[in-house]
């Protein structure tokens, strides 16, 4: 490829996509038909926990997320590992059919997994529609919004008194003393060199 960059200009939005146990912050979702019950299709990482979950229970919501969305939002369902933390603990969220929902975001969806593909890296999950709603008014947050604003989007912050290390590409946080050799991020996958070590804010 001459120069991949051209990616970044593909149009998508930004949402929380929550299934029974975890939830993790996507962006590769397009409605697919119309009707009643329109499909939706999403794209997951196999390595995500999100898609374990969705491929066990069938069901997955979709938050829409808008610019006016909490910042905090990104980096505790980015950045984190339900294996390793509780994103729901301190996230404003509720339950629509049993399913997590963002309370800020614009909206949501809530899908029963009809289909899955499999290919090297994602899983793609189509879902059909069974309930929605708009809750909030707001501009929906596009990918190009996120990349402009990401910043002040991801900022990243760490419990005081421990030594953190953060991932440079996706903004996991590593807290030891020292970051092991070998170790790969959980989230994006990248090895132990992309890792800068953050003193206490």
């Amino acid at each position: 490829m001459k120069d991949p960059r051209i990616l970044d200009s593909l149009t998508h939005g930004m949402y929380v996509l929550t299934a029974n146990g975890g939830g993790c912050v996507v962006d590769a979702v397009s409605q697919i038909s119309i009707g009643d019950h329109p499909l939706v299709s999403v794209a997951v990482m196999k390595k995500n926990y999100t898609n374990e979950l969705i491929k066990k229970n069938g069901t997955f919501a979709l938050s829409i997320l808008g610019t006016n969305t909490d910042s905090s939002v990104i980096p505790t369902f980015g950045f984190k590992s339900m294996r390793e933390t509780n994103k729901f603990e301190k996230a404003d969220v509720t339950q629509i059919l049993g399913l997590n929902v963002i309370k800020g975001a614009l909206g949501y969806l809530i899908c029963e997994k009809v289909d899955e593909i499999d290919n090297d890296t994602h899983t793609l999950f189509i879902g059909r529609v069974v309930e929605c709603d708009v809750t909030n008014a707001g501009e929906p947050m596009s990918y190009g919004y996120y990349r402009e604003h990401k910043e002040e989007l991801t900022k990243v912050k760490t419990e005081s008194g421990k030594t953190a290390w953060v991932c440079t590409v996706c903004g996991y946080v590593y807290y030891g003393d020292e970051l092991p050799a070998d170790y790969v991020c959980p989230i994006c996958g990248v090895g132990a060199d992309l890792f800068e070590k953050k003193s206490d804010d």
